[in-house]
């Protein structure tokens, strides 16, 4: 499992399986942050399998699709997640660039 810390709350990587998010968990994360829309590829698994698997665990997921640019409405759900989900989290889509761009956008308009 490859991520890219970018603080102590957040951390980014690729496509996560299914059989990876016990990895995820050990390694100390709370909350998995999806920012890549279901079907974007072929064989890619549903955020609702990568959810279930994390529920098994006793960790969070939130779904935040990003397809494009990030809209106010992406943007205030991740403001939202960041005040209410456990941190920290470990966002991700097809290689990590959406994710991070999502919770740095987050922070922002937070400031």
């Amino acid at each position: 499992m490859n991520y890219r810390t970018i603080d102590a709350n957040f951390a980014v990587a690729g496509q996560v399986l299914p059989e990876q998010v016990r990895d995820v968990a050990a390694a100390g994360f709370k909350t998995i942050v999806c920012a890549r829309p279901d079907n974007e590829e072929p064989g890619q698994p549903s955020f609702k399998m990568i959810e279930a698997e994390a529920e098994k665990l006793g960790l969070k997921a939130v779904y935040i699709p990003i397809s494009g640019g990030i809209s106010e409405s992406a943007q205030s759900r991740m403001a939202q997640a960041l005040k209410d989900l456990p941190k920290p989290m470990y966002g991700y889509c097809r290689s990590g660039a959406r994710a991070g761009s999502l919770y740095n956008t987050a922070l922002a308009a937070s400031r």
